[in-house]
């Protein structure tokens, strides 16, 4: 495992919304990498596989395997098999944002609801 602190019941504690925006932030990594380092781009892109077959394992998402597995199959085609749905980087990082951005919205909505209280 490459996420050496992480079990699967601590990823199923986490919401989808965070779980995709965790996921997007290594594939995002592997993108920056990718002409860069070779070696850190696919570390960054197996730590992403990793984290989808946890969220692909976690009970709560059985009504979300239909994408979650599509996501796999064209993130590891985007890597590994140069491309072959025709995905490209801003593709990808478009729709890992807009996890990204929900997860920070409800951060913020819930940050915002704690200090009222």
């Amino acid at each position: 495992m490459l996420h050496h602190d992480l079990s699967q019941e601590q990823w199923n504690s986490i919401s989808i919304i965070d779980q995709m925006a965790n996921i997007g932030t290594d594939v995002g990594r592997a993108i920056n990498w990718a002409e860069k380092d070779k070696n850190k781009s696919n570390a960054a892109c197996e730590r992403a596989i990793e984290l989808l077959d946890l969220t692909i394992s976690d009970p709560k998402n059985t009504d979300h395997l239909k994408e979650l597995c599509r996501v796999r199959e064209i993130v590891t085609s985007y890597f590994y098999a140069d491309g072959a749905y025709g995905y490209t980087a801003d593709s990808l990082n478009d729709y890992f944002t807009y996890y990204a951005y929900a997860s920070a919205a409800v951060r913020e909505s819930t940050y915002k609801h704690s200090r009222i209280l």
